[in-house]
């Protein structure tokens, strides 16, 4: 239902922007544990879906990395380039160059800049594109055929649009869409997906591999038997979690790690048990190591279909628990944590 009523709205978008100067919006891409199978709250969950943007006409975005730390953290900023259109204006004459005109007279003359609407500065702005987002949903919801039976109810936004629909058995949706920008033609993209950090400035994107997590359980799916329980068993965690300090994404990873090394015709229903003890088996051996790789970078096991950046491919194992390395007291408190886990 969700992907319907999205790819409803992307086509009214794409009518609603033809012929202007605004970002070229791609199908979205359902990622996170809803579209995954595996969402812990099943009766409040939230439908996160990526719209990937392209420039537009005569316009170039470029990725220029923000901070050269843990590559687990990696941010972007997107510099919008423009383009020469002199020999267009002097050819066709429907429009003046970005680049050799006055900014005046381009702003009486051009339809909205992308520059002056979605950007600070020369930089494509989070905030601005999910405000652009927000009135794009508004807009496109009376051309589309949900409007009869469904109702529309716009949510507060900050990185992302956020709306509720209200279908007619009042069965309630919260959908999510985040924009971002592909890195190549890899599964990774820079997203305006919330971060950790206090204070976030509106021009940095976030390097997000939601993508190739959603791509990588549907390659589990197609190959495992049918009744292979892996995403019942993240789902049972993941509850379990809850009010602890380990996070849906550490759970995630483990569980990723051993869908690669534990065949998958042994994760079938039978052995239910067993896979739920070898998950707090590595869980425990990752704290007493004080480490957890991150499943995408340097790692081999990865499966083939899913592209990857060079980066990604060349680069050393990733630490997840690098904090618990570094702080004596948070890796206590994690193995305290742990404890009560089994308990549960």
């Amino acid at each position: 239902t969700v992907k319907e009523l999205v790819g409803n709205f992307i086509l009214v978008f794409r009518a609603l922007l033809s012929n202007s100067l605004f970002p070229e919006l791609q199908s979205a891409i359902g990622v996170g544990s809803a579209f995954e199978g595996w969402s812990p709250h099943e009766e409040d969950v939230i439908y996160s879906v990526l719209v990937p943007m392209k420039p537009p006409r005569w316009h170039s975005f470029h990725l220029e990395l923000c901070n050269a730390g843990a590559m687990q953290a990696r941010n972007f900023c997107i510099r919008v380039e423009q383009e020469c259109t002199c020999m267009r204006e002097q050819l066709v004459g429907d429009m003046l160059c970005f680049l050799h005109h006055p900014e005046e007279e381009l702003r009486r003359n051009q339809n909205t800049s992308l520059l002056r609407t979605l950007c600070t500065g020369s930089y494509l702005d989070v905030h601005k594109t999910a405000r652009w987002f927000h009135q794009l949903v508004k807009a496109a919801w009376a051309a589309l055929p949900q409007v009869t039976s469904c109702r529309l109810k716009m949510m507060p936004f900050n990185r992302s649009c956020k709306f509720q629909v209200t279908q007619a058995d009042q069965k309630r949706l919260i959908i999510e869409i985040m924009s971002g920008v592909q890195q190549g033609d890899s599964d990774v993209f820079v997203t305006s997906q919330s971060t950790e950090a206090i204070f976030t400035p509106s021009t940095m994107w976030t390097e997000s591999c939601a993508v190739a997590e959603a791509k990588f359980f549907s390659h589990i799916t197609r190959q495992a038997p049918r009744d292979t329980f892996h995403l019942k068993c993240l789902q049972l965690y993941s509850r379990i979690l809850v009010g602890t300090g380990f996070s849906d994404y550490t759970l995630k990873t483990v569980v990723m790690h051993l869908l690669t090394t534990i065949p998958l015709s042994s994760w079938s229903r039978r052995e239910f048990v067993m896979r739920m003890q070898d998950i707090m088996r590595y869980l425990r051996s990752c704290l007493e190591e004080k480490r957890l790789d991150h499943f995408f970078l340097g790692n081999e096991n990865v499966p083939k279909e899913i592209i990857l950046p060079p980066a990604f491919q060349t680069a050393k194992p990733l630490n997840l628990f690098q904090r618990l390395a570094q702080d004596p007291d948070m890796h206590a408190e994690a193995l305290h944590e742990f404890n009560e886990l089994q308990d549960r």
